[in-house]
């Protein structure tokens, strides 16, 4: 097939509905890797060069009929990414080497897994890995990698050579079964000792006077976004960091994506204390809701247990009344297990440059990955379903 490989500084030299069309032909799309959401963190100054992120969007055209495309970032540090390889940069910088920039294909600030690699076909999507490896080279970055992969991602990166790793998320599966119905229900799945613990927890929050209000984005004034943004960055800067992501960000999905967003508002004697933002992926003719993403929370009160119901239980609850397909919980954290959340793979695919280092990463990500088949071996012996082990 005739194809011309373009590199783009920025998504918006890309047709909006093009990148949409494509996105929404692709195994495992996601609304975080819509043309909306990419170029809100470019216009909102989120994931930019001054930040790190420069970007380099690659596609494959046949004229005007885009073909393959990914987003692709030359980065800085390893800030926002959630596969960490801070240990492989150290290991660089102790042998008088530059690890960055390196190049990611990724969404910046966004643990979701999905689909990368966006193309017509197989071929044009090893066509395309192989273009952005041809790039790194040119560019003499360090490394590429390839986080939160697809399936067919990964078979793509396996046929290119690159270097597998697995990490660990906690999802909710929605049983679909007649008699889970309510919240209720759900927890009479769940061991004994789990269902105690989690009605205690939410009877603390009770107890405290909290109540909590859901509101679809498309319902959503200024005001409910301010107050997110509020709780949002302040989380942040009491665990000494400046938020990722601008009020300017968030706006933009307010205007251009609000149906992809749902706030739980928690309030104490009619006082907005707490709240937590999840991303929501709707079928594309129904626009029922079919997959719920665990993304933003933050809090100006502290309650005991408040966390656990904006985040866990107050989306659960949600999820099985409008029979959510699965709700997945982010990045890392063991404990969500305790809520049902059970332990998933996901993958991603790394390239080095340099020989020695990529021989060194093989091998540690050969015993890393046996680690984590034991990782998921012992957490699956915890499974909190009943009759599950």
């Amino acid at each position: 097939m005739n194809y011309v490989t373009q590199v783009h500084e920025s998504i918006q030299s890309i047709e909006k509905t093009q990148w949409n069309t494509l996105l929404g032909t692709q195994s495992e799309p996601t609304p975080f890797m819509r043309h909306e959401y990419l170029n809100a963190l470019e216009t909102s100054l989120s994931a930019t060069p001054e930040t790190g992120w420069s970007s380099r969007f690659v596609a494959l055209w046949d004229h005007d009929t885009l073909l393959a495309a990914c987003p692709l970032y030359l980065k800085t540090h390893s800030y926002g990414e959630y596969v960490f390889d801070w240990a492989w940069a150290q290991a660089y910088e102790r042998h008088g080497l530059s690890y960055y920039p390196k190049a990611l294909i990724a969404v910046p600030f966004t643990p979701v897994p999905g689909s990368r690699l966006l193309a017509q076909s197989e071929e044009l999507r090893r066509a395309l890995l192989k273009a952005v490896l041809a790039l790194c080279e040119s560019w003499q970055v360090s490394s590429l990698h390839m986080l939160f992969a697809s399936e067919d991602d990964q078979r793509a990166s396996q046929d290119a050579g690159l270097m597998a790793r697995q990490t660990v998320q906690f999802h909710w599966q929605n049983p679909n079964s007649p008699d889970v119905l309510s919240f209720e229900d759900f927890l009479m799945t769940l061991t004994q000792d789990k269902r105690k613990k989690i009605r205690q927890e939410r009877n603390k929050v009770t107890q405290a006077g909290v109540i909590f209000k859901a509101i679809e984005g498309q319902d959503m004034k200024a005001e409910d976004w301010d107050f997110f943004y509020r709780c949002y960055s302040q989380t942040y800067y009491e665990h000494g960091n400046a938020p990722y992501l601008s009020r300017e960000f968030f706006q933009s999905q307010a205007s251009l994506m609000p149906e992809n967003w749902l706030i739980f508002k928690a309030q104490q004697d009619g006082e907005d204390i707490a709240c937590s933002l999840i991303g929501l992926e709707r079928d594309p003719l129904t626009q029922e809701p079919r997959v719920a993403y665990g993304r933003y929370w933050g809090a100006l009160k502290r309650v005991d247990c408040l966390h656990f119901e904006a985040c866990y239980y107050q989306p659960l609850a949600w999820c099985i009344e409008r029979k959510v397909k699965r709700f997945e919980g982010g990045a890392q954290g063991e404990h969500k297990m305790a809520r049902a959340l059970l332990p998933v793979s996901t993958h991603s695919a790394h390239w080095l440059a340099h020989p020695s280092f990529a021989d060194a990463v093989e091998n540690f990500l050969e015993r890393e990955g046996a680690g984590v088949q034991h990782y998921l071996e012992h957490l699956k012996s915890r499974n909190p379903i009943k009759g599950k082990s």
